[in-house]
């Protein structure tokens, strides 16, 4: 893939003609029925968009690597991307499935001066590491279709002035969908989903447990999601649902134990502990755990005696 051309796509015009489709009848928004466009050549492709990507996909004859995950698409499964982010195919071509389903495509100028333009970056499956696609039930994915084609049924009408903001009612209400099914996947999907967070607890008690609390200083949110291999947004959203928790709750929580433990059974000043634990400044540290527990480290300690 090193040596692999990137497609760039500006405009949505562009990538129309780039899979064989008629000139979008909006130059900024586009509902595409994928049983219309020609298949790919066989090899390897990478490609960007300057746009926002929503795809809705069954049966392709391609592989894709998005972020961290690659698809298949022997089930109906939602991706999003986000403009500049890039996309890598390896197309087949011994299969011969009839692709289906739907994409849309929205230029971020058709969202200037509308409260989405800044909202839809607050949708965490956009994220360019998310770990995993939507799966949808066929009613879920009825739901979705059922929208697209309304968008799609709106620039097919006469434009007029309030067009603009019919078509983000129906993006609002595709992406508050989603956003639905993606927290009943992360509650129905508790297998992959409960290994993550034992692997949270792993990585975090090899963390505390070492020297890199005293060398690296407390972990962050982007480290530990680094090291998990998802987003950061991604893992603090999984955890949300699974235990009402952030990542950064997580790990505050993990270094309120062990100053507990420091506090209760060695005889470490707390000018050490606080060094041990990662923080410059025993006073930092001192107000930190206060905060977390009401009570000053000193305090703790002599609830002991």
């Amino acid at each position: 893939m090193a040596n692999t051309q990137t497609l760039r796509f500006k405009t949505i015009s562009e990538f129309h003609i780039f899979r064989g489709l008629s000139k979008p009848e909006h130059p900024l928004i586009s509902v595409i029925n994928l049983e219309d466009v020609k298949e790919l050549s066989s090899g390897e492709l990478r490609f960007v968009k300057d746009f926002y990507s929503i795809a809705l996909k069954r049966n392709f004859n391609i592989k894709m690597k998005y972020g961290q995950q690659e698809y298949d698409f022997n089930e109906g499964i939602m991706f999003f991307m986000s403009p500049g982010q890039v996309l890598q195919l390896t197309v087949e071509t011994d299969t011969h499935l009839q692709q289906s389903g739907w994409m849309l495509l929205v230029h971020p100028d058709f969202l200037w001066n509308t409260p989405l333009a800044k909202n839809i970056k607050q949708y965490e499956y956009f994220d360019y590491s998310v770990n995993e696609g939507l799966f949808l039930s066929e009613k879920e994915e009825k739901i979705i279709v059922g929208i697209l084609q309304a968008i799609q049924q709106e620039y097919h009408s006469n434009i007029d002035k309030f067009s603009q903001d019919i078509i983000i009612a129906q993006l609002e209400l595709v992406l508050s969908y989603s956003e639905r099914f993606y927290n009943r996947q992360f509650l129905t999907r508790k297998i992959t989903n409960h290994q993550i967070l034992a692997r949270l607890e792993e990585v975090l008690g090899e963390y505390f447990n070492s020297d890199d609390l005293v060398v690296k200083g407390i972990p962050t949110v982007q480290y530990i999601a680094e090291t998990l291999n998802v987003s950061p947004s991604y893992l603090s959203g999984l955890l949300k649902v699974l235990t009402g928790q952030s990542t950064q709750q997580h790990i505050h929580d993990k270094l309120i134990e062990k100053a507990k433990e420091k506090l209760s059974i060695t005889a470490l000043s707390v000018s050490e502990i606080a060094y041990k634990l990662g923080f410059e400044h025993s006073q930092s540290f001192s107000k930190f755990f206060k905060t977390k527990t009401n009570l000053s480290p000193l305090a703790f300690r002599q609830s002991f005696n």
